[in-house]
């Protein structure tokens, strides 16, 4: 009801004061208001039928107050509810979401509802005033048109953008001294183009749209566009603007105008809806980035209780087996002997990976301390090819160390580093051993050491490659009898990072495979 009001408020307004062809008005404000409003507060049957009934009679009595004849009041309020119909069913038709934070939904929002929904009021209202009034027919249906989808074009956007979301802002002091300044200065630059100077000066006006659309969106460059656009028109109705078009009618100028403000104005919203866009996708974003910070924090508690958990039982577990074992709780047996052994085996490997979750929930949590100091990369892999070569799976590879120059000397925590390498020989020996041959290399780079661990196994394709450091991925490896869980590698990642290095895998299908760490010199 209190639209309805408004919108007869608007008519008389706009009757008696902004006609510019016989009976068509210049800039229709009215429907724009009509068909926002109609958009912002719902739909379904019920509601339209009553907000349509209700803007009928706001239109209607607008034009009776405004001194129009019944014929012509008729007429004009079935025109307008024409396009105020029009408009709502297209833009939802195709503007669904009514959600003008894009390029996308601004362009068809504008062209369904305020270029397409005018044609068929204004094709009306011409007809009629040829028919009641003899008006020239192009001119009335371009001044209808232009002026109608001005209006549609700047007010119903305006109505749909805002919220509490796009008021809020301007609570804080700043943002609302901004608002005040730029409008206070548009304010002056339309003053200055429409009213005093005595040339068309639209230039002034544009950098200031310009400025508004880039600082506060849609919200503030649609209201900027009706101030422009109703200082534009009132300027050349009062008689005002350059000289040089004294002679002009001023249906043409208005019709000028129209275009003016289409076409070189209007445009600018696409600049306020790109922004949007992008402040919506930077917000999904950011809240994306925090959901997966909290998750990863949550996975990271869990792999630290679970590990916790698994400690104590474990070495209860590793304890006993021993016990058993070496015949200390009585008399065992050749078989039971193996038993016992295989027990305490398994649950070595079981305290090996708590220790291993344990590491990453730590490393993934921002906890784990590194001692960074001088380390001399040549006894560190001597250590490791030593440890390697015990192991009995290593018994019948050839293992080597190959230092390129004296003085390979990295700026790592030593124990951390011994670590990363033997993680790295102990993939070499499962998955490359095949090849007979590991290799330990390292090699001076521009501000650091270079070192890698080399096997002639079956290699990986780039697919494997990419997925390789993802914790808890064996590549499909899960399915064979080859022990492991999958988090090695991804431990190795960041214990490297943490050290200020990187690490890396060249490989190829049938050639082998090179894990490769850079660290900085100290």
């Amino acid at each position: 009801m209190l639209t309805a009001v408004f919108v007869a408020l608007l008519t008389i307004v706009a009757v008696q004061t902004a006609r510019s062809v016989d009976l068509i008005v210049a800039l229709w404000l009215a429907n724009a208001v009509a068909a926002g409003m109609w958009l912002k507060t719902g739909r379904g049957l019920a509601h339209d039928f009553s907000f349509g009934a209700l803007m009928t009679m706001g239109v209607l009595a607008g034009e009776f107050l405004a001194g129009n004849d019944t014929s012509t009041s008729l007429i004009f309020t079935a025109a307008n509810m024409i396009e105020i119909i029009g408009a709502v069913l297209l833009a939802r038709r195709f503007s669904p979401s009514l959600i003008l934070s894009g390029v996308d939904g601004t362009v068809r929002f504008v062209m369904a509802t305020a270029i397409l929904a005018p044609i068929p009021a204004a094709l009306l209202a011409s007809i009629a005033m040829i028919m009641v009034r003899d008006a020239p027919f192009l001119i009335s249906f371009q001044t209808w048109w232009f002026g109608h989808a001005l209006g549609l074009a700047t007010v119903t956007p305006l109505i749909l953008a805002i919220d509490r979301t796009s008021l809020i802002v301007f609570r804080d002091p700043w943002r609302a001294a901004e608002a005040v300044l730029l409008f206070g200065l548009l304010a002056a630059a339309a003053y200055f183009a429409y009213f005093y100077l005595p040339v068309p000066a639209l230039f002034l006006v544009v950098p200031i749209l310009i400025v508004i659309a880039v600082r506060m969106r849609i919200t503030g460059i649609s209201l900027a566009l009706v101030f422009v656009s109703i200082c534009s028109i009132a300027a050349i109705l009062g008689g005002y603007g350059p000289p040089a078009f004294d002679d002009v009618p001023v249906s043409e100028r208005i019709l000028l105008a129209q275009l003016n403000l289409l076409f070189g104005c209007l445009p600018i919203m696409l600049v306020a809806s790109l922004l949007q866009e992008r402040d919506r996708f930077s917000a999904r974003a950011k809240a994306g980035q925090l959901r997966a910070e909290q998750a990863s924090e949550a996975k990271s508690r869990l792999l630290a209780n679970v590990a916790h958990e698994i400690k104590s039982p474990v070495g209860g577990v590793i304890g006993i087996g021993d016990l058993w074992s070496s015949g200390q709780l009585g008399p065992v047996t050749t078989t039971q002997k193996e038993m016992a052994d295989m027990l305490v085996k398994t649950a070595r490997q079981v305290e090996a990976l708590a220790h291993d979750l344990l590491d990453v929930a730590r490393a993934e949590s921002g906890t784990v301390k590194v001692e960074l100091r001088p380390t001399d990369v040549t006894g560190v892999l001597e250590d490791v090819r030593r440890s390697t070569a015990l192991r009995p799976e290593a018994e019948h590879l050839r293992l080597s160390v190959v230092c390129e120059g004296d003085g390979l000397v990295v700026l790592a925590d030593s124990q951390r580093l011994v670590q990363i390498i033997d993680n790295l020989a102990t993939n070499a020996v499962k998955y490359g051993g095949a090849g007979g041959v590991i290799l330990f290399r390292a090699s001076p780079i521009s501000d650091g050491v270079r070192i890698e661990v080399t096997d002639r196994g079956p290699g990986l394709s780039e697919a494997k490659q990419a997925q390789l450091f993802e914790p808890f991925n064996r590549l499909g490896l899960e399915r064979t009898t080859v022990e492991g869980h999958g988090i090695g590698l991804a431990l190795a990642k960041r214990m490297v990072e943490l050290m200020g290095g990187s690490i890396g895998v060249t490989s190829k299908p049938g050639e082998g495979a090179t894990f490769w760490i850079e660290l900085p010199a100290p």
